[in-house]
């Protein structure tokens, strides 16, 4: 689908011409997005785009900046926790857009939907005058601004995961505990690997360096990359708490094992003198005068049972007096 949208006399024009947007006076913004090759071939036909940039679009490159003779261009990405489409309940899924800025246009294109972009189109309807005001360079700015700040909401999201898992950690040695982890430390390095470039993309644009980007637009890139700084500071700080909760639960784990190893240790001291003393009287030698003389007498059995029990009842206040039960 295809949009285009002229800036001029403080109004916003929709035309459906895409030569004509192209020549019209003022800032022309030309968003496409779930493109389809028609589409694709028809705006880099209309504002002249290199095939290098549409193909990194296509190929789903890191995020970069590069400086053309008429434009710059800028790729970035949006990112949301959607639900896995194999064995991941959630999984970051990410969609790459291109943004082309020219002298007095702009074009954004998406091989598949940026639903944050449309906040942006909403402000063009309402007449927002901040964007019917400035240059193509602020209204790529907003589409750029706007996807960075849902990144913040996909951050709350595994933070509420990791706060969960915080909770489960202490309590739970269930292996689903464990794969939880597993599953937000994936997720916070696929993002992570979506930030720090996209970080270094926008700090290109907030030093000025394009001469698309004039000098009074450069202070909104900053606060951009401002808040890219503060995301991969964030994201860093995530992976540290995921890789203590991860430590806390193996610990639990083991532990928990310690725990069943003790109690298999303090039962088998205990039937080891019950174990000797039953083997000596089961050797029951008849007719010798070297027998034990406990097998003739009648309270033989009881004797030794009831020693039994005293062996048992000597261990187990042992083992309490250390501490091991």
């Amino acid at each position: 689908m295809i949009s285009a949208v002229v800036y001029a006399d403080g109004q916003a024009m929709e035309y459906e011409d895409l030569a004509a947007a192209r020549t019209a006076v003022g800032t022309t913004w030309v968003h496409v997005t779930d493109a389809t090759p028609e589409e694709i071939d028809a705006v880099s036909s209309a504002f002249d785009l290199h095939s290098l940039a549409i193909e990194d679009i296509k190929t789903d490159v890191r995020a970069n900046v590069q400086e053309f003779n008429a434009y710059t261009f800028a790729l970035v990405k949006s990112a949301s926790l959607t639900p896995g489409d194999t064995t991941f309940d959630k999984e970051v899924k990410t969609t790459p857009l291109g943004l082309f800025i020219g002298p007095d246009w702009v074009v954004t294109l998406s091989t598949g939907a940026v639903p944050s972009i449309q906040r942006v189109m909403d402000a063009v309807g309402r007449g927002d005058e901040r964007l019917l005001h400035r240059g193509p360079d602020f209204t790529a700015y907003r589409v750029i601004d706007v996807i960075v700040d849902a990144y913040f909401d996909l951050l709350d999201e595994i933070e509420t995961d990791i706060e969960q898992i915080e909770e489960e950690v202490t309590i739970s040695t269930d292996i689903e505990t464990l794969e939880r982890i597993n599953d937000v430390r994936r997720d916070l390095l696929s993002f992570r690997k979506q930030v720090w470039p996209a970080r270094e993309a926008i700090g290109v644009l907030a030093r000025g360096d394009p001469k698309q980007i004039q000098p009074q637009t450069e202070k909104y890139f900053r606060d951009v990359y401002d808040h890219l700084v503060q995301i991969v500071d964030l994201t860093e700080t995530y992976r540290d708490l995921v890789a203590g909760a991860r430590d806390i639960y193996l610990n639990t784990v083991s532990q928990s094992t310690n725990e069943v190893m003790k109690m298999l240790t303090v039962v088998a001291t205990i039937f080891i003198p019950l174990t000797f003393v039953v083997g000596i009287y089961g050797m029951n030698f008849a007719d010798s005068p070297y027998n034990m003389p406990e097998l003739g007498w009648a309270f033989g059995y009881p004797a030794v049972m009831i020693g039994m029990v005293i062996v048992v009842a000597v261990l187990l206040a042992h083992f309490r007096q250390r501490g091991y039960l």
